[in-house]
């Protein structure tokens, strides 16, 4: 069994904002795959079902992203999991918009939802860091996180939204690899040019 956590606020007011990116992704991963939404349990929205042979719960934290860790950890305790066996996706400040990359353990490099996951299970999780890039000042970082993706930036979001849920079964084999490449032909970062399909 593999946990995979969406990072975001809860509520209407943040859905479309750049710190819920994590949110969207599992939006649309619970759409591609048919995952069954059950009734929320660990502080979380929960949807299950079976990805590329695996079986798979995907979680949404229902605490703020600073708590996020509350949720993670309920789920990891119920189910007698590993930290390795837990995925999370969310926003990354230091990384080009629509860039994704995939990394194991680490630090939390200032992200209070990684910080939070960290103190509750450990840092030897996957990480899934999806670029919104970084508003050049330090002190702009809290309202850039936390304003709304404009209508123009709606369009590289989606796109490597839909991305990154076509390429989830590499992760659920271990792939890191082979997901960022595929996240990276299907969803080349704004300016980059387009791969053609072969």
């Amino acid at each position: 069994m593999l946990i995979l956590a969406g990072l975001g606020n809860p509520g209407p007011k943040h859905a479309r904002q750049r710190h819920n990116i994590g949110f969207m992704a599992a939006d649309e991963i619970i759409r591609r795959y048919n995952l069954e939404l059950r009734q929320s349990k660990h502080n979380s929205y929960v949807a299950e079902g079976t990805i590329h042979g695996e079986k798979v719960l995907l979680l949404k934290p229902k605490t703020f992203m600073n708590e996020s860790g509350r949720a993670l950890g309920s789920a990891v305790r119920f189910y007698k999991l590993r930290p390795l066996q837990v995925t999370v996706f969310y926003d990354e400040l230091d990384l080009a918009p629509g860039k994704v990359r995939v990394k194991m353990g680490g630090g939390h490099a200032g992200h209070n939802g990684i910080r939070s996951i960290a103190s509750h299970i450990g840092q030897d999780f996957r990480r899934v860091r999806i670029g919104i890039g970084h508003p050049g000042d330090k002190k702009r970082v809290h309202n850039y996180v936390l304003s709304d993706f404009s209508k123009a930036e709606m369009e590289w979001v989606e796109r490597t939204i839909d991305a990154v849920a076509d390429a989830v079964p590499y992760l659920v084999e271990g792939d890191n690899a082979g997901f960022m490449t595929r996240v990276a032909y299907l969803a080349p970062p704004p300016g980059q040019p387009e791969k053609e399909e072969e």
